[in-house]
């Protein structure tokens, strides 16, 4: 089945200094937990980093529909200067998706809605998609998270990509069950590969290479490590040893040796993740020498931010 949409047709083109491998990869989830920053503060930094020296790696705000009329309340006082790319994440069901993107749709120069994000039900049916689908305009895109943990959960996947929708990975959070194992993550890679829709990834990742938090004991995977997994599934090949290694120069000399045309085929599978911070992730990409220096992007641009 055809891309409904590619990656690339969702964005305008980044600022130069972006590689294509980063280029809008990282959504702003700021309004979910473990963030507890508010309404205002949380649009305020994001209406600054899209005007910072790395505005060319963030996407789109994610804001969940319980707090959508706060969202828009907020945009009304701030007066952005452009719309605010916008995914809605349905945490209050089906029933609340209608009117929220009516709204959406009614106020263009704050917003343009160009994603939903769904929780899919125990089951992935077919008429359930099909319900989904008819809410949601054409062009804007449609990602559902199949519940992971059941033995059918990658024919949900599946299902997912071929009712013309993104399937969403969960990649983290407070719990060992809530952190896919690197078998799981290699098989939903084998699957996403081969689906012809891109996917999203969302919770964990917050940091560059696997490696174990020393609060909780837990060990995250990494968003390198997804990067050069995926890679690897795209050319044939297993991304086990990708997500399992904690080897950060080996990871970052491998995304870093990426040619242009083999990066945006990563990334027309890889679509982008969600983090709650925009930040660490430039940070961590600068400490492997994937991203320059801010001063010296700066610098290569006539001191353009």
């Amino acid at each position: 089945m055809p891309r409904v949409s590619t990656v690339l047709e969702l964005h305008p083109p980044g600022p130069p200094g972006v590689p294509p491998l980063l280029a809008r990869l990282v959504d702003d989830a700021a309004l979910f937990p473990p963030s507890a920053v508010s309404m205002a503060d949380a649009l305020l930094a994001h209406l600054a980093a899209r005007c910072a020296p790395y505005a060319g790696v963030i996407g789109f705000l994610l804001c969940p529909i319980s707090r959508f009329g706060t969202l828009v309340s907020a945009l009304r006082k701030a007066h952005p200067t452009q719309p605010v790319a916008l995914s809605l994440v349905a945490d209050t069901g089906l029933g609340g998706l209608p009117k929220a993107i009516s709204t959406a749709l009614d106020n263009p120069t704050l917003l343009d809605l160009r994603m939903i994000e769904v929780p899919a039900p125990a089951e992935v049916d077919a008429n359930w998609l099909v319900q989904l689908t008819e809410f949601v305009p054409d062009d804007v895109v449609r990602v559902v998270e199949p519940r992971r943990g059941r033995p059918e959960w990658l024919t949900g996947v599946r299902r997912v990509a071929e009712a013309g929708c993104w399937p969403k990975l969960r990649c983290g959070g407070q719990s060992v069950e809530s952190i896919p194992s690197v078998e799981e993550v290699a098989h939903f890679l084998a699957i996403a590969t081969c689906t012809g829709q891109p996917f999203k990834a969302t919770a964990g990742l917050h940091y560059a290479v696997r490696q174990q938090d020393q609060s909780t004991g837990l060990t995250h995977h990494g968003l390198l490590n997804m990067l050069v997994g995926t890679a690897h599934a795209v050319s044939g090949g297993s991304a086990r040893e990708a997500l399992r290694s904690t080897d950060a120069a080996a990871l970052a000399a491998e995304a870093g040796a990426l040619s242009e045309e083999s990066s945006r085929v990563v990334r027309e599978v890889f679509a982008c993740y969600g983090s709650v911070s925009l930040t660490d992730p430039v940070a961590d990409m600068v400490r492997l020498g994937l991203l320059p220096e801010p001063e010296n992007r700066q610098a290569s641009q006539g001191g353009r931010p």
